[in-house]
């Protein structure tokens, strides 16, 4: 069962479409899993729907309609087809980034048996995949922005609590945290940052930049 879920501020952004792409690739792969959560942004747009029959129209220029339609047709007919993956450990918003399901996750390693693979996006977030294996922790880090966790297999945990498939964890720059992956599952996550973190140990803070994180 899910215990943790993103903060309201960005299923609210989610609805509305103005969620950057990394964080709403988060977030559209945690309402895969999530039925609590895609109800509540399923109300969220039916009020946005609402609100917008109440507004005032404006005129829009000749052919505008013609020249919308025309680049949705574009994307839907460029769009390749969804492979079936009846038994697939990602949900597929996920799957449709990484072109495939967690076997198929060109992992590298950052040290400390973790492995990390980078998820390009058009915004200024930084998503990655990361795997730890089950029973091992991660640096020691706090945070010089927010950080958006999605755990996909196995669990971890911290101070703040314990995190499972589909959970999220949403910390910011007060916290300070290692979190240690379950002794169940190796643990993979879908993590999303909008700053580096700021490690407390010498050797992580030696290869951040290497590392990208």
């Amino acid at each position: 069962m899910i215990e943790h879920h993103p903060g309201d501020d960005l299923l609210l952004s989610y609805s509305a479409g103005a969620l950057g792409e990394g964080w709403s690739l988060a977030v559209a792969t945690h309402l895969a899993l999530c039925p609590v959560c895609r109800a509540a942004v399923a109300a969220a747009e039916e009020l946005g729907g609402v609100l917008l029959d109440d507004a005032e129209p404006e005129a829009i220029s000749e052919g505008a309609l013609n020249r919308l339609m025309a680049r949705l047709d574009e994307q839907v007919s460029s769009a390749p087809a969804a492979p079936a993956h009846a038994h697939a450990v990602l949900p597929q918003p996920l799957r449709d980034y990484l072109g495939g399901d967690v076997g198929s996750i060109p992992w590298k390693s950052i040290g400390g048996a973790v492995y990390q693979h980078l998820i390009p996006t058009n915004d200024s977030s930084q998503a990655r995949m990361l795997l730890v294996p089950r029973g091992r922790p991660v640096s020691e880090h706090g945070h010089r922005g927010r950080e958006l966790t999605l755990v996909l297999t196995g669990s971890f945990n911290d101070h703040t609590g314990r995190f499972s498939r589909g959970d999220v964890e949403d910390v910011d720059e007060e916290i300070v945290h290692q979190p240690l992956a379950g002794k169940g599952d190796d643990c993979v996550c879908l993590v999303i940052t909008d700053a580096p973190l700021k490690f407390n140990g010498l050797l992580p803070r030696l290869f951040q930049s290497f590392i990208r994180i």
